[in-house]
């Protein structure tokens, strides 16, 4: 399927995705491969669309939640209960590369789009389908969002100050996640097909997804059988590793090594700290890293963030400063990598946004269609499926 309104030169021009997604999980791996040139047309409900639409704060009326997640799309509703509309949802079909839904499972086999269905009729489709908790085991059939799959899945129980309630982690990592393992997974099976001709069904859960981020939690538990909690923002297995304070604010010391911890010492002229039995290694600065960072913040506090920063950097420490949202859309890094976008409501207000950070050769994501109001594109779609 050609779409002559969009030329996309991107590493993904001429796959063609059909999305049935809604919210967060979905639209992200969608987002991901229209950024990458794919054509993505997202199949919405009628009168209600997606229903992130109704989701704030709101922009001229629209959704900015909607916005930030599916530019680079186009939009048609279809209600696929309906006849004439199962009739131009397979049309898309016929010459579609991806089909991504994220309903709960069994959604779409009492649609009659079982993956055994879709593979007979297309056989080089690839069907992704992200869930909360997969197409099989005994949770299947749950729902979920973001913050069921956190807390089931640990990464809440790791997020926090010590002794502090169950905390989210500040962005919704559940979704994100899954929808970052569903590109993934569905670039590889293109891949796959190329090999072999087929299609295959790409199957993601939210709880596989954060299980898979626990990083070495798992293998920490494992050796010496102690449930991690919450440490703050320190690292478990490094230490210096932490966020300090400094005269003016916050900074980041990560000295990940002990060549690197005495170098530390010698720059906070801290000739002490290298001769401390208690700190003399990795392992025994971890275990004494509350008197450790006593120690290295009644230095850090007698000048302010930037002295210390560019005293770090300067001799090879990785820092950083400790930035707040605003900050971070000030940084002159974040805009030489022209990581914020620019997109539009339909009334011409504009919306900043993330951009994508996958950069391949010269090749950088950037704003082709706006995201797209309810039912934009029907009738460029229908045109081109030969369909009144």
């Amino acid at each position: 399927m050609s779409n002559s309104n969009v030329a996309k030169l991107g590493p993904l021009s001429g796959i063609t995705v059909v999305d049935l997604t809604r919210v967060l999980a979905g639209p992200y791996c969608t987002l991901l491969m229209a950024d990458l040139g794919a054509r993505v047309i997202k199949v919405e409900q009628p009168n209600i669309g997606d229903d992130s639409r109704q989701i704030g704060p709101f922009i001229d009326g629209e959704s900015a939640y909607f916005m930030s997640i599916n530019r680079n799309k186009e939009s048609i509703a279809l209600d696929l209960k309906a006849e004439a509309d199962k009739k131009i949802f397979e049309s898309l079909l016929e010459t579609a590369d991806v089909l991504v839904e994220n309903f709960r499972p069994g959604t779409m086999e009492k649609l009659g789009y079982s993956w055994e269905v879709l593979h007979q009729r297309y056989p080089k489709l690839v069907f992704t389908s992200v869930s909360g908790f997969g197409q099989t085991g005994p949770y299947s059939k749950r729902p979920a969002y973001d913050m069921v799959v956190q807390a089931m899945g640990g990464i809440m129980s790791l997020t926090g100050q010590p002794g502090g309630p169950p905390t989210r982690v500040g962005v919704s990592i559940g979704d994100l996640g899954a929808g970052l393992y569903a590109m993934i997974g569905t670039q590889a099976a293109l891949l796959q097909r190329e090999r072999t001709g087929m299609g295959e069904q790409v199957d993601v859960a939210m709880l596989d997804c954060q299980v898979a981020l626990l990083e070495n939690s798992i293998a920490r538990y494992e050796v010496d059988k102690r449930i991690p909690e919450p440490i703050g923002s320190r690292h478990p297995s490094i230490t210096p590793f932490d966020v300090f304070k400094a005269k003016d604010g916050w900074m980041v010391v990560a000295a990940g090594n002990d060549m690197l911890f005495q170098r530390l010492c010698n720059i906070l002229n801290l000739p002490n700290l290298k001769t401390d039995e208690r700190f003399s290694t990795n392992p025994l600065r971890c275990e004494h890293h509350d008197q450790l960072k006593v120690e290295l913040e009644k230095r850090l506090q007698e000048e302010a963030c930037k002295h210390w920063i560019d005293l770090l950097m300067e001799n090879n420490i990785p820092t950083g400063e400790y930035n707040n949202l605003a900050q971070v859309l000030e940084s002159p890094q974040i805009h030489e990598r022209e990581m914020l976008l620019d997109v539009f409501s339909a009334n011409g207000s504009k919306l900043t946004v993330a951009g994508n950070p996958i950069h391949i050769g010269s090749f950088v994501s950037k704003v082709d269609r706006n995201p797209p109001a309810l039912d934009q594109d029907r009738h460029e779609i229908m045109k081109e499926l030969n369909l009144d």
